[in-house]
């Protein structure tokens, strides 16, 4: 599962990147890749691909999991942001509007076209159902032996 989330953040950052470098925009669909940002996102989202296919080999291992974790860590943030900005940006009215946006105006702001990061979040939580087994296998944690336990 992995390998495969791994290898299609790569490639959409690596595309990214790409763009970002010849200043050029790409929109196919509701996806698109275009803003001031996108050098940096590209950047991010193929060193989350980077951190994935490391990852996967030795998976048993809490350092591979590491990885793995923070791969997921780093979508989480650049689709955040993106969702935060989403969300500002819909609140005030606009330049000849009122201080608020009306619900047309509010509900269209969230409308498409979306940034890659966003269809790639819901499969990035994945990791937490993985980090949750891993949790139970290992049993509960065990005294440190530096105090008086009571």
């Amino acid at each position: 599962y992995f390998a495969i989330l791994g290898l299609v953040t790569l490639y959409i950052g690596a595309t990214e990147m790409i763009l970002g470098l010849t200043g050029r925009s790409l929109e196919f669909g509701i996806v698109e890749m275009s803003g001031e940002f996108l050098l940096w996102r590209g950047i991010i989202l193929f060193s989350a691909g980077m951190f994935y296919l490391s990852g996967i080999k030795n998976f048993e291992n809490i350092h591979q999991q590491a990885k793995i974790l923070m791969a997921s860590l780093m979508i989480w943030i650049v689709a955040g942001v993106k969702i935060f900005s989403m969300i500002l940006e819909s609140i005030p009215g606009g330049e000849e509007g009122g201080w608020f946006n009306t619900l047309e105006g509010f509900l269209a702001s969230y409308s498409a076209p979306y940034i890659p990061s966003l269809f790639l979040l819901p499969f990035s939580l994945v990791v937490l159902y993985y980090i949750k087994i891993a949790e139970g296998s290992r049993g509960p944690p065990q005294s440190r032996g530096g105090g008086r336990e009571i």
